[in-house]
């Protein structure tokens, strides 16, 4: 046998070809942001990506609530007693030791995962900063492992990225939600609407829908600016690739925002040749911009305020 088709073989090269697999497929942003971090970093992300959507698909493709709900109890259950049947939590485990990933965040993204198959009306900011927190502002926190940084400062920005990042998400999502029986838009912003009347709304309620779109968007710009001032704690090459993909993560909110903040009816898609240019722009910007080398910024813990009692910090 030659090496190549021993290589083909291996498990861990499967594994790995799975995960960046699953990144090109259903993560395009941040696959094209992954080809500037190092080999081993994007590795990683990859296998951090791949649990990430296998959590996702486990809520979304079960044939019904209780099936998915059992699911989700078997990845929590392996993530704690560090033994999983599928390759995919497996490959969790095993980046979890190989990286001294603490597992609290994994365990807080399948239960904010495993929240979306209650009824889903957000209730107020505080509960929606806490939704972002569980199911991407936890991410922020494994990708500080994932890119070695040891130094316990970056967390705090890692989780505003994370959360920035969801918020756009929502902000894109929302029609797309509504026809799944999901309202992420808070009840004190839109009040206590049904999904189903976001999903074709009069013009009364198009205009209040703008303006919490509009409102969501500009929260997320607060987490994304704090998401940025913490880059310089990163290493060199991992800093530049995250600041691709919160910049072509941003650059969504702007289709939004030229949508006249309507996403009840369409979903803003960045293509190819935006992600490159949006990648290429922040390129220039970790070349021309020194406070994204700083490690000296201070988080506004004002952010986190809706965080209290879930030591998002430590996990």
């Amino acid at each position: 046998m030659s090496a190549l088709a021993a290589g083909r073989s291996d498990p861990a090269i499967i594994v790995q070809a799975d995960a960046r697999a699953v990144l090109r497929r259903h993560g395009r942003t941040f696959f094209v942001a992954s080809h500037l971090l190092g080999r081993v970093h994007a590795s990683r992300a990859a296998t951090l990506y791949a649990f990430c959507r296998h959590v996702d698909d486990l809520a979304d493709d079960a044939s019904d609530a209780e099936t998915a709900r059992n699911a989700l109890a078997a990845v929590s259950r392996a993530l704690a007693d560090r033994r999983a049947d599928d390759h995919r939590t497996a490959a969790m485990l095993a980046l979890q030791a190989e990286t001294g990933m603490p597992v609290g965040p994994a365990l807080a993204l399948v239960a904010g995962v495993t929240s979306d198959l209650d009824r889903v009306r957000i209730a107020d900011e505080t509960q929606l900063i806490r939704y972002a927190w569980s199911v991407a502002g936890t991410v922020g926190m494994m990708m500080c492992a994932v890119l070695d940084v040891r130094d316990a400062r970056a967390a705090p920005f890692a989780i505003d990225l994370g959360i920035a990042m969801q918020l756009t998400n929502i902000a894109r999502d929302v029609g797309e939600d509504a026809r799944l029986g999901r309202r992420y838009l808070p009840a004190t912003w839109v009040g206590d609407l049904a999904p189903s009347a976001i999903a074709a709304p009069d013009a009364t309620l198009r205009t209040s829908l703008q303006a919490a779109t509009r409102r969501l968007l500009e929260l997320a710009e607060r987490y994304y600016a704090s998401g940025e001032a913490g880059l310089g704690f990163l290493p060199v090459r991992a800093r530049v690739g995250i600041l691709a993909a919160a910049r072509m993560y941003r650059a969504i909110g702007e289709r939004i925002a030229a949508a006249d903040y309507c996403s009840w009816d369409r979903r803003a898609v960045l293509g190819p040749g935006a992600k490159a240019l949006h990648a290429g722009l922040a390129l220039a910007s970790f070349a021309c911009v020194p406070r994204l080398h700083r490690r000296d910024a201070l988080h506004d813990t004002r952010l986190q305020h809706a965080l209290q009692g879930l030591n998002p910090s430590h996990g």
